[in-house]
């Protein structure tokens, strides 16, 4: 770009007869020519002042021919350009000038410099040309902003200036100005004549079956889209004929994008045309030995079952969901489990319970999916009643709780909280509780932990009584079990249980039991007694801790082991008691 000339660099110039009110002007612009990127990009960010400065017909005349040059710079530049030039209509004269941003004119009125880097370089316009380079991001925000620009045209401007420059991206050489025609269709199509939109039509229809993958791959994400803007004949006899194709292309990066179209496509069919049109090939997906694309329609499932109504999801739907909801590849699994929710919100009220536990619960059999109707439970809940899902659900979470990987049984955990507050406190004590002290003695630390941090929260959504009667009594008999990892598990459930059941509990039941434990034969149950102590100790009384508490503190503090006299010496010092 050095060398290059521009505007306020010939005769009348910024600076050149006098005028300094265009001085800024023109440092602004030599900064575009620096060899400085971040100077670059921060005149690139102030183009709209150097357009006010220049005034429209300069802008037109000059800045937008120097710019051009500019399409050779770094992504991040050209990015900050696609970018302004959006923003560029009011700028260049309003509406009626426009198209000046996408096709050259006034290029008689250039100076002889400028005109002969133009002629030199056989350069495009600026966006034109920012839609075919290589990187994405920039030619996907010059697409942006010529859709932007589209919108400021006139019809009859539109047809004069835009299509054409459709029409060249879309007979570009390389592959990279043809998917920036796709996204570019929909734009200019509803307000083109007739005989215009047939072309246009037929410029799409050749891209969805080009040669290269990448374009067929942007045809099939704008493919949706474009039928939303073509008449409902075209649509059927023109749209859905691409749509079953790009649905059986050899790529499946193509075939997953026509699944997301499917739900613009359905949306404008009838029943009946649906059924003959769209489901076989949607059918077709569903099973479609990719699991990227089964994944898609996983994904898209609430959509589509909205598009195609209940009649449809009933009938195709549902047997296509359950196929998904066992599907042999996880991620499929975890995406039908997230829209089980959605499927059941949307299902007609009439019918709806007994769809969902005769033909929705019964196919939940994988702990993701089981687990994420748990982690649902409250909305579930609302829609077919917590007596027959908690019937339903009840050896799935047994299950769940006794799986062999340690992740699932930690899930499971996290959310018994929930079932607990949705199932109530009589149908937890007879159903759950026995799994929640089982978790105690798990062989893996962190459902042990897990466990503990549970029991808390249980306390604290049925209350300190219900722990007093309930799990206070069968945390404390552990204290006296052979494992020494179990008698360990009793003083933590003690350490989080005290905060929750408060003074008079841990004082009367808990105190006496890890006082007990100071004696173990074991050293790391002494030195966590003397931590338990120290925890607990701010919860109880004074004479507790004088009387109680400090003798055993005083006599760890002399024990054998170097970690017991430590934590001991410790907690005698955090609770004042030397």
């Amino acid at each position: 770009m050095a060398g290059a000339a521009g505007p306020g660099t010939g005769s009348g110039a910024a600076g050149g007869d006098g005028d300094d009110s265009l001085y800024p002007i023109a440092v602004l612009i030599d900064e575009l020519r620096n060899e400085d990127v971040q100077l670059r990009l921060n005149s690139i960010k102030k183009l709209s002042t150097i357009a006010l400065a220049l005034g429209v017909e300069r802008t037109r005349t000059e800045l937008l021919p120097f710019l051009t040059d500019t399409i050779y710079d770094e992504d991040e530049v050209l990015l900050a350009l696609a970018e302004q030039l959006g923003n560029f209509t009011g700028l260049v004269g309003g509406p009626d000038f426009a198209h000046c941003l996408l096709t050259p004119s006034g290029i008689c009125h250039l100076g002889h410099e400028i005109l002969a880097v133009l002629q030199k370089s056989c350069l495009q316009p600026p966006l034109e040309s920012l839609a075919t380079v290589e990187e994405t991001v920039v030619r996907d925000k010059a697409v942006e902003s010529l859709r932007q620009i589209s919108q400021e045209h006139t019809p009859l401007a539109l047809e004069a200036h835009f299509v054409p420059l459709v029409k060249r991206l879309a007979s570009g050489d390389w592959f990279t100005s043809r998917t920036s025609a796709c996204g570019l269709f929909s734009v200019c199509y509803p307000r083109a004549s007739n005989a215009v939109k047939a072309e246009i039509r037929q410029h799409f229809r050749s891209l969805c079956s080009d040669d290269t993958p990448m374009v067929r791959r942007a045809a099939a994400s704008k493919l949706g889209e474009f039928a939303k803007v073509l008449e409902l004949d075209s649509v059927k006899s023109e749209i859905v004929p691409l749509f079953t194709n790009l649905a059986s292309d050899e790529q499946d990066s193509v075939r997953l994008l026509a699944v997301e179209a499917c739900v613009s496509i359905a949306q404008l069919l009838s029943q009946d045309d649906l059924e003959v049109l769209v489901m076989p090939t949607l059918r077709q997906a569903a099973e479609d030995k990719s699991w990227r694309v089964r994944y898609m329609v996983a994904d898209k499932f609430s959509e589509l079952q909205k598009a195609v109504g209940p009649k449809i999801t009933q009938n195709d739907l549902i047997p296509a969901f359950q196929n998904l909801l066992k599907d042999c590849e996880a991620e499929v699994r975890a995406a039908a489990a997230h829209k089980v929710k959605e499927l059941c919100e949307n299902l007609p009220s009439e019918g709806r319970e007994t769809i969902i536990m005769n033909q929705v619960l019964p196919y939940i059999k994988c702990p993701e999916v089981r687990l994420n109707i748990i982690s649902n439970l409250d909305c579930v809940n609302e829609v077919i009643g917590i007596r027959q899902l908690s019937q339903s659900l009840l050896p799935a979470i047994v299950e769940l709780a006794e799986d062999a990987k340690w992740r699932v049984r930690l899930a499971i955990i996290e959310y018994m909280p929930l079932l607990a507050g949705q199932l109530g406190v009589e149908f937890f004590d007879e159903k759950l509780n026995s799994l929640c002290m089982a978790w105690l003695v798990d062989h893996v630390y962190a459902i042990r932990e897990a466990a503990t941090n549970n029991l808390m929260k249980l306390v604290q959504k049925f209350g300190t009584e219900w722990a007093q009667n309930t799990i206070v009594p069968k945390v404390l008999v552990m204290a006296n079990d052979p494992n020494y990892l179990h008698r360990m598990t009793t003083l933590f459930c003690i350490n989080v249980l005290s905060e929750a059941c408060g003074q008079e509990i841990t004082t009367k039941q808990m105190l006496p039991i890890v006082l007990k434990m100071a004696g173990d034969q074991v050293a790391n149950v002494r030195f966590n007694v003397a931590k338990s102590l120290q925890k607990i100790g701010p919860i109880l009384d004074t004479d507790a801790l004088q009387e109680e508490v400090k003798p055993v503190l005083q006599k760890l503090g002399q024990d054998e082991d170097m970690d017991v006299k430590y934590f001991a010496q410790e907690a005698i010092s955090v609770l004042a008691l030397a």
